[in-house]
C-alpha cells in the first residue's frame, strides 16, 4: 500500500514502511488526513461522508508512527489513485441541461457558426455554479502531494530520521518544470502556427503542436515537417474534435483504432482529448507514450473533475501530464482575464510543490493583438525563471522521457553516502527530506 509514495519519492523501501491497521468498511466517501487535505475512499476507523463539505473525519488523528512503521486506517495506494483517476467523482457528477448529452451534439453541430461571443455565453450558462464547487480545491488542488508529504512526516518521525534521501523531481536539481502546448481547433489556427513558432523561438521557447487530423482543417506532410524542423512537437488532438470521443466504449474503441494510426503518421508520442473529456478506464486502447487530457482541477472545463495533483503520473503504461493551469480559452473569454496575474498565482503554488505548470495557448484564440501581448507576458515570465535556474522548460516528450527514466532509478548505499542507479542517472540528483520546526523542507546533498 505504499506503491505511490515510493515512486513518488524515489525513497529506499526502509524509509516507507506503512502498513494498514484494521479492516477498511464498505463504505466509501470524503475523510481528511490532515487539515487542509480531503480524501476519498474507505477507513478502517471513523465514518466518511458523501459530501466534501462540512466536517470531516481527521485520519491523520488515528495514524501511529513508532518503531520504524507507520500504521494508517486507509490503503494509501487506493486513497491516491481515487484522487488520480477521479474516482471520487463518480456518481456525484452535477449535470445541468447544458452539459447533457443532447445538449453536447447539438453544440459541436452549431460550433462552426457560432461566433466566440455566442460560445462564451453558452458556456457560463454550462459552467453556472463553478465558484460553489469546494473540491478539488480552485485554482491548483495539491492534494496529492500534500498527502504524500504528510505520509513522508510520519515516516520520519517513525524511523527517528532527520533526514530521509530520495530522488530530486526533476533533471540537474531544477525546483519546478514548465511545458507550453498548443491546441489547434480550426483552420485560422493551422494558418497561424508559423508565426505562433516564431513568437515561442523569440523567447527561446519550445512548444508542442496538438493537430486535429479529421475534419477540421487538412494537414500536408510538409506542414507537419515544418513544426518538428523547427525544434517544437507534433501531437494528435483527439480525432475531429466533434465532443463525442468518449460517448460510448465501442465507438470510443473504434475511433481509437483511426487515433493511433494518425500518431504513427504523425510520429506523435503525445495525446490530448478534444475540450479534455476524458475515460481514464479506457485508455488502454491508446497507443501513445503519454497523454495530456486530465485538469488538475476542471471547474471550468465541460467535464468536471480533476486529478489533484501536480506532478505526472501513470494510467498503466501511459504517462499523465495533467492540464495543471487555466486556459487561455478560460481566462480570456470566463474570467475574463487579460493579464497573467491568475498564471502567475497558479505557477507560485505549483512551483511550491516542486511541480509540473502545464498551459495550453490555442493559436485561434491569440490572433487579437490584446490576446497576443498577454501570451506574450506569460512567456517572458517564464523565461525569466528559466534564466534565475528556477525552472526547467522542457516539451511535453521531455517531460515524458524523463519521468519514466526517474521512474527506473533507485537509491542504493555506498558506506554513508547514498548513489543513484538506473538510466539517466547522469541528469538526476539526491535530495534530502528535512523537518525544520516541524515543517517540511528538501535540500540536496
Amino acid at each position: 500500500m505504499n506503491h505511490t509514495f515510493v515512486d513518488y519519492y524515489r525513497c529506499p523501501d526502509e524509509f516507507a514502511r506503512c502498513f494498514l491497521e484494521g479492516e477498511p468498511s464498505q463504505e466509501v466517501g470524503h475523510f481528511r488526513f490532515g487539515p487542509e487535505t480531503i480524501c476519498y475512499g474507505s477507513l478502517s476507523k471513523g465514518a466518511v461522508s458523501h459530501s466534501p463539505e462540512g466536517e470531516l473525519h481527521d485520519a491523520l488523528r488515528d495514524a501511529v508512527a513508532d518503531r520504524g512503521t507507520v500504521r494508517l486506517s486507509f490503503d494509501l495506494d487506493q486513497i491516491v489513485n481515487n484522487l488520480r483517476f477521479e474516482r471520487y467523482y463518480g456518481n456525484s457528477r452535477r449535470r445541468s441541461v447544458l452539459s447533457s448529452k443532447l445538449a453536447t451534439s447539438l453544440y459541436y453541430l452549431a460550433r462552426p457558426l457560432l461566433g466566440v461571443s455566442v460560445r462564451r455565453h453558452i458556456q457560463k450558462l454550462r459552467l453556472a455554479g463553478w465558484r460553489s464547487i469546494a473540491f478539488p480545491r480552485w485554482p491548483v488542488d495539491r492534494t496529492v502531494e500534500q498527502i504524500h508529504e504528510n505520509l513522508l512526516r510520519l515516516c520520519m518521525q517513525a524511523n527517528k530520521s532527520e533526514r530521509v534521501p530520495f530522488i530530486w523531481f526533476w533533471p540537474e536539481g531544477l525546483p519546478s518544470c514548465v511545458a507550453v502546448t498548443h491546441d489547434v481547433e480550426a483552420v485560422k489556427g493551422r494558418d497561424f502556427c508559423p508565426a505562433l513558432m516564431d513568437v515561442d523561438e523569440s523567447f527561446d521557447i519550445r512548444s508542442s503542436f496538438q493537430l486535429v487530423p479529421e475534419k477540421r482543417y487538412a494537414l500536408t506532410p510538409s506542414f507537419i515537417e515544418n513544426i518538428r524542423a523547427r525544434g517544437f512537437e507534433v501531437n494528435v488532438h483527439d480525432l475531429n474534435h466533434d465532443g463525442r470521443l468518449f460517448a460510448n466504449e465501442t465507438q470510443f474503441f473504434s475511433r481509437a483504432r483511426r487515433i493511433n494510426q494518425y500518431g504513427r503518421a504523425f510520429r506523435a508520442h503525445g495525446f490530448r482529448s478534444g475540450a479534455l473529456y476524458r475515460n481514464l478506464a479506457w485508455y488502454r486502447a491508446l497507443d501513445f507514450s503519454y497523454d495530456m487530457s486530465v485538469p488538475n482541477a476542471a471547474h471550468l472545463d465541460p467535464q468536471r473533475g480533476g486529478c489533484c495533483t501536480v506532478m505526472p503520473y501513470f494510467v498503466g503504461r501511459i504517462l499523465e501530464l495533467p492540464v495543471t493551469t487555466t486556459q487561455d480559452y478560460s481566462l480570456f473569454f470566463i474570467l475574463n482575464e487579460y493579464s497573467i496575474d491568475h498564471w502567475k498565482r497558479q505557477i507560485a503554488q505549483i512551483r511550491e510543490k516542486h511541480g509540473l505548470a502545464s498551459f495550453i495557448i490555442h493559436p485561434d484564440y491569440i490572433l487579437e493583438p490584446r490576446t497576443r501581448d498577454t501570451y506574450k507576458s506569460l512567456l517572458a515570465y517564464l523565461a525569466d525563471l528559466r534564466s534565475k535556474a528556477e525552472t526547467w522548460i522542457a516539451l511535453p516528450r521531455e517531460v515524458n522521457q524523463w519521468w519514466r527514466s526517474r521512474s527506473q532509478m533507485k537509491l542504493v548505499r555506498q558506506g554513508s553516502k547514498w548513489t543513484i542507479e538506473g538510466p539517466g542517472k547522469e541528469k538526476a540528483r539526491v535530495a534530502y527530506a528535512t523537518l525544520e520546526r516541524g515543517r517540511l523542507a528538501y535540500e540536496f546533498a
